[in-house]
């Protein structure tokens, strides 16, 4: 089409009876018919070879050898909106036909019609309406006998039928392939997905287990076999049924039956339960939790999930964190923090029971001598000596801390005045035998009672350190009550 149009073609004369020369010779498609002789001139036959060429599907045009067109049928206001003299008038045929997308095309396929080629191509117009209108342009050159230059033909036919069917196949394939490319995508990342999913599964440390709705085991990961024990594969207990691991289970628990309830109440429920803990014989602990699979957007059931972590290492590691925090490293008995936890708690016990309780304060005499004469070494074998006295004099009630230094405490539930007396003298005779590296040690004691020597836990404490105090003022190696009472015993 480019080449039809040609570049800044002009407007050129040609009206009349040339027009209808044109126009003949145009219809006749003979190069013989360039030859513009009088027979052509004449009426009846110029005005059908006319009423042809501006008759026919498409629109014929006419260029001079120079790019101007000089002739064009009424066929082209079909396909562009625009009269045949409009075309002729336009300064730039290209620019009032050709849609924009095509005009660079359109003048390269000009040139070469300028040229003297034969051709065809295909490209949009631009109808005065604003829609594109896809055509096929076939132009060749009319040369004379001596091969000169003498016009340039074009025929433009509507190719909009045919390229919308074309669109619209082409549409229709690429809609296609995309569904075909979207689902091999979609089978692949499912692929994909699964297997990270099987690798994930295989690696984690919890152990994994899926029964379906009619209580088959559907997946196992290598972890749980671990966990509990089972020999073989994941793929082994594939279609085994849930009662049958259970009792597997069970063998292995501390408390059976219960674990057994625990599963018939947590089959029975719908969502996610709560976290449970076993006990196997073999010390190893394990925490379970479990929840129901459903169908995406109903309610129905497709079987359970279990879940199994060994939590073994984690309740060592926390029960080692929890003596670390409560018991005193070097001689293993409570340390000062869990001791006025214990004192809180016993306090409250005995308000609540209407009860005494007794505390019981004792540090050593001439520690710190020892300490610097004999080494630090030295000294820690004397406390550890003590401690280890002491358990042995202590009963169930009553409860044994070390509270820094060289100074312990006895807790006494349900305390009488007897029985802390006879403790007290034990403490003291008990640590006036303990020899170490030939060094003699001694303790002095004192003790107090809630409620009648102290209404709360701080004046409980002041109160029996002041009775110590006051053993070590008696002379040590004694025992004291508090000041109310006045007692002594060495």
């Amino acid at each position: 089409m480019a080449a039809l149009l040609g570049a800044g073609l002009a407007r050129a004369g040609g009206a009349g009876d040339a027009a209808e020369a044109l126009a003949a010779a145009l219809a006749s498609g003979a190069t013989a018919l360039l030859f513009l002789g009088p027979a052509y001139r004449r009426g009846v036959a110029a005005k059908r070879l006319k009423l042809i060429a501006e008759t026919g599907a498409g629109a014929e045009m006419a260029f001079s050898a120079d790019g101007r067109l000089m002739w064009v049928s009424p066929a082209i206001a079909t396909l562009s909106g625009y009269s045949a003299d409009e075309c002729v008038a336009a300064p730039d045929l290209i620019n009032l036909l050709v849609d924009e997308l095509d005009r660079g095309y359109a003048r390269e396929q000009c040139a070469r019609a300028m040229a003297g080629e034969t051709g065809q191509s295909e490209m949009r117009l631009r109808h005065r309406q604003g829609a594109a209108v896809w055509v096929t342009c076939f132009w060749r050159p009319v040369r004379d006998d001596g091969g000169q230059l003498q016009m340039i033909r074009m025929s433009i036919v509507s190719d909009q039928a045919r390229k919308t069917t074309e669109l619209q196949l082409l549409e229709t394939v690429a809609a296609l392939r995309r569904a075909q490319g979207l689902s091999e995508h979609y089978l692949s990342r499912n692929r994909d997905e699964r297997q990270r999913l099987q690798a994930l599964l295989d690696v984690i440390e919890l152990g994994i287990l899926f029964v379906d709705a009619d209580r088959r085991v559907r997946y196992a990961n290598p972890a749980l076999l671990r966990i509990w024990g089972f020999g073989g594969t994941g793929e082994g207990l594939l279609g085994v049924r849930d009662a049958r691991l259970l009792a597997e289970a069970m063998a292995q628990l501390e408390a059976a039956e219960d674990y057994r309830i625990h599963v018939d109440v947590v089959q029975k429920q719908r969502g996610r339960s709560e976290p449970y803990e076993l006990r196997l014989i073999n010390g190893r602990r394990l925490q379970e939790v479990s929840a129901m699979v459903t169908a995406e957007g109903t309610t129905r059931s497709l079987g359970r999930l279990w879940v199994f972590e060994d939590v073994t290492e984690q309740r060592r590691a926390s029960e080692d964190l929890l003596r670390l925090a409560e018991r005193d490293p070097l001689t293993n008995l409570y340390n000062r923090r869990r001791f006025h936890d214990a004192l809180e708690s016993g306090l409250a016990g005995a308000q609540r029971g209407q009860t005494q309780i007794g505390l019981m304060m004792f540090d050593l005499d001439g520690f710190k001598p020892i300490n610097d004469s004999l080494g630090h070494q030295t000294g820690d074998e004397v406390l550890v000596a003590v401690a280890t006295s002491i358990r042995r004099v202590v009963r169930r009630n009553e409860q044994l801390f070390r509270v820094g230094g060289d100074e312990f405490a006895i807790l006494i539930a349900e305390a009488n005045e007897l029985a802390l007396q006879e403790l007290a003298q034990r403490v003291v005779t008990e640590v006036a035998g303990i020899k170490i590296a030939g060094a003699s040690i001694s303790a002095s004691v004192g003790y107090a009672c809630y409620p009648d020597d102290a209404p709360s836990v701080d004046a409980l404490v002041a109160a029996a350190d002041s009775a110590m105090y006051r053993a070590k003022s008696a002379g040590k190696n004694c025992w004291q009550t508090c000041a109310a009472r006045g007692r002594h015993r060495s």
